[in-house]
C-alpha cells in the first residue's frame, strides 16, 4: 500500500468523525448553548480532510505511486467528504437558521446520479467510457464548498442565499455538460 493510499484512508476516516462532530454542535446550538469549540472543531477536521486531498494527490503524482486502488479510493473518498458536508450544512443547525435549504441538497444528489447513471450506461451500451473532466464541474465543487463554508464559518454579513444561487448555477450547468458530454458518446451521435 502506498503512502498516498494511507493518506486517503486517514481522510476516508475523517469523515464520519466530521460528521459525529458536527452533529454534536448542532446538538448543542438546539439545547441553547451552543458549543463553539465543537463547530471550530468540525471546521477544522473538514478542512484537514480537505488539505489531505492535494497531499496525497501530490505525493501519488511526484513520487510515481498511483494505483488503482487509489485511482478508485480518492475520488470517492473526496464525494464522500463533500456530500456529507452538504448533508451537514443542509440537516445540522448552525445556528440562526443557518442552513442550505432542502432543494439544494436534492439537486446535487440529483446531478450526481445523472452523471453515474449515465456512466452506467454508456459502460453498457459502448463497453468504455471516456471522461474528460469539465471545468464546470469543477467549479461546481469549489462553489458547493464556498456554500457549505459560508454556514460552518458562519459569515452572516452577507446573506447564505448568494453563495447558494452560485453553487445552483454552477451545479446546473456543469449537469448539462455532463449529459451533453455522455449523449455525444452514444453510437451514431457527433463526437465534437
Amino acid at each position: 500500500m502506498t503512502l498516498a493510499t494511507v493518506i486517503t484512508l486517514i481522510r476516508l476516516t475523517l469523515i464520519p468523525v466530521f460528521a459525529w462532530i458536527a452533529v454534536r454542535y448542532g446538538r448543542s446550538v438546539d439545547a441553547g448553548s451552543a458549543d463553539e469549540s465543537l463547530r471550530w472543531l468540525a471546521v477544522a477536521i473538514y478542512t484537514l480532510a480537505s488539505v489531505l486531498d492535494g497531499v496525497d494527490g501530490w505525493i501519488a503524482r511526484h513520487f510515481n505511486q498511483k494505483s488503482l486502488t487509489g485511482a478508485i479510493l480518492d475520488p470517492l473518498t473526496d464525494k464522500a467528504l463533500l456530500m456529507t458536508g452538504l448533508v451537514t450544512a443542509t440537516f445540522v443547525n448552525w445556528g440562526i437558521d443557518w442552513h442550505l435549504p432542502l432543494w439544494f441538497i436534492i439537486l446535487v444528489i440529483a446531478r450526481d446520479l445523472e452523471i453515474i447513471g449515465g456512466i452506467l450506461i454508456l459502460y453498457r451500451i459502448n463497453k468504455k467510457v471516456p471522461i474528460d473532466p469539465h471545468w464546470t464541474g469543477k467549479v461546481c465543487t469549489v462553489t458547493q464548498m464556498i456554500a457549505m463554508g459560508w454556514i460552518m464559518l458562519k459569515f452572516t454579513q452577507i446573506d447564505l442565499i448568494y453563495p447558494t444561487i452560485l453553487a445552483t448555477i454552477f451545479t446546473i450547468w456543469s449537469g448539462y455538460e455532463y449529459y451533453m458530454m455522455g449523449y455525444r458518446q452514444l453510437p451514431g451521435k457527433s463526437r465534437s
